[in-house]
């Protein structure tokens, strides 16, 4: 009988963790079939540890598991990291839902290192294409996460920069915050992160200061919305996630 291996382990003293007993794991609402080595599996997932090793850390009788509410494709998405151990990088916005999807596994499975590969991996792409989440993504993202989250701390610290970098409030975002009132406090939190210097922000009691109403565009009011975005890039991305939203049945309000 073999002992649990552990991600706090040497793993090189460890036998390969493929030469291992093989689990059946069926996925989504056809019950697809998944052969996986159980090593590697609980190498990385407590919470498949805890389904295969009995509490002494030895292997158990049970080896399958039914996932039938997991899609086939997110399930997919995690196998070809197990043993690959790498993601493959979005070309597109629309291609960030899988990977959301496959985070939410993550976080189910207890997979720590995968967690973070994604949550990498979606912060390079709209990096690199100077891009911020569209509404429906951060509503998405807070549709199945809870509080002190990795991947709604990366969303909403982006979204801050984003609408304070911005001459006004996009119409379809001031909808969104007076109704999501968590989703306003994390954004006001994220700013305070910042750890902004007392000379870097305007002082509304100062009589010199024009309290942020004047911009290149000429005076505004202080509720000022703005009819749609400020970024086509970030609107028209909000509009393709909406679509999705109906394809896939994930629309969140």
């Amino acid at each position: 009988m073999s002992s649990e291996p552990s991600q706090n382990g040497d793993e090189k003293s460890q036998k390969p963790l493929h030469d291992s007993t093989l689990v059946d794991l069926y996925v989504g609402e056809e019950n697809n079939h998944y052969p996986l080595h159980e090593k590697l599996l609980c190498y990385h997932s407590p919470f498949f540890a805890s389904i295969f090793y009995n509490k002494d850390n030895k292997s158990s009788r049970t080896k399958e598991f039914g996932l039938p509410e997991i899609e086939d494709q997110t399930f997919a998405l995690f196998v070809g990291w197990l043993y690959a151990r790498a993601l493959r990088g979005p070309e597109e916005e629309r291609d960030i839902g899988p990977l959301l999807d496959l985070y939410f596994l993550a976080s189910k499975l207890q997979i720590e290192a995968l967690e973070t590969d994604i949550v990498e991996t979606v912060r390079a792409f709209y990096h690199d294409n100077e891009t911020y989440p569209g509404l429906r993504r951060v509503q998405y993202v807070y549709a199945n996460t809870e509080e002190d989250n990795v991947m709604r701390e990366m969303m909403v610290g982006s979204v801050a920069r984003y609408l304070t970098l911005a001459d006004s409030i996009p119409e379809h975002w001031a909808k969104a915050l007076k109704k999501n009132g968590q989703l306003s406090v994390d954004i006001i939190r994220s700013i305070q992160e910042w750890h902004l210097e007392a000379r870097q922000v305007p002082d509304a009691r100062d009589a010199s200061v024009d309290r942020g109403r004047n911009t290149f565009k000429g005076p505004v009011g202080f509720s000022h919305i703005e009819e749609g975005s400020s970024m086509q890039n970030v609107k028209e991305e909000d509009e393709e996630d909406q679509e999705e939203s109906h394809v896939n049945g994930n629309g969140v309000s």
